[in-house]
């Protein structure tokens, strides 16, 4: 009995001690790691919020492929089905996971027949149609494009989380630091706080309806509120199907255009 007691002992020290022992660059690679399929496919309710509670909804349609000789590399494109105001508008971007490399992003806008390319710059501050997510927030990011400081574990609405904070190593963001409350069973963050360069907490984006979906821990709702102005913009997504082969054509500018 002596020697089971000692065995349990030893056994949560020394998970104790991995624990201790992971940077925050290291919990940032496991979630840059996590699975997520090759081929992503989703359907989205976004619902514009304004401080006094006004609502304007958009439904749109998403599909997403990874790319390049490490599949780090993404090609996403989304349409706009609903309403008739935006139907047809769609968004395109090919993303890079070398630091350095701007992502590629293409906005097509049907009432103007113009498809508009978003530069680095404006990709980092700009809001994508309305919404409390910056045309940046809307890809991904090499992880070491930040500093990551692994500041506490905790536990958040019943979960254990690490609680890492993430500098940007270059100017020209629209925040100073990110803190994320990164769930250290699914590696998803329940909660990212963004300060804006003042150091004031500017946004926060809430994840929720956390589940598997074909075995892939999958978000279904979130919630981006701009605290400094009220806004706010909630997603719901739905019908999530991952690893389903996707025609390479569809990530182009000319579907872009054509539409579904």
């Amino acid at each position: 009995m002596k020697n089971l007691v000692l065995i349990v002992a030893l056994f949560f020290a020394s998970s104790e001690l991995n624990a201790q022992s992971l940077s925050g660059r290291d919990i940032a690679v496991k979630v840059d790691n996590r699975p997520d399929g090759d081929t992503r496919y989703s359907e989205m309710t976004l619902t514009l919020i304004n401080k006094n509670g006004s609502k304007r909804e958009r439904q749109l349609k998403s599909y997403a492929q990874d790319f390049g000789t490490n599949m780090k590399d993404h090609k996403k494109i989304m349409f706009f089905l609903y309403p008739g105001d935006v139907k047809g508008t769609g968004f395109l971007t090919w993303e890079y996971d070398q630091i350095g490399k701007d992502d590629d992003k293409w906005l097509y806008l049907p009432a103007m027949k113009k498809t508009r390319r978003i530069s680095g710059s404006s990709s980092k501050t700009d809001y994508f149609m309305g919404t409390d997510f910056t045309y940046d927030d809307m890809g991904d990011r090499n992880v070491d494009e930040d500093s990551h400081n692994l500041l506490r574990e905790e536990n958040f609405n019943g979960h254990k989380c690490w609680v890492l904070e993430s500098i940007p190593k270059t100017s020209g963001e629209i925040y100073s630091k990110k803190i994320a409350w990164i769930r250290q069973d699914c590696l998803i963050a329940e909660k990212i706080e963004y300060y804006d360069k003042l150091n004031k907490l500017h946004r926060l984006l809430t994840n929720s309806d956390i589940r598997k979906i074909d075995d892939i821990w999958t978000i279904n709702h979130m919630l981006m509120k701009n605290v400094q102005s009220g806004h706010q913009t909630v997603i719901i997504l739905k019908n999530y199907k991952y690893n389903e082969k996707i025609d390479k054509a569809i990530f182009t500018v000319t579907r872009l255009e054509k539409g579904l």
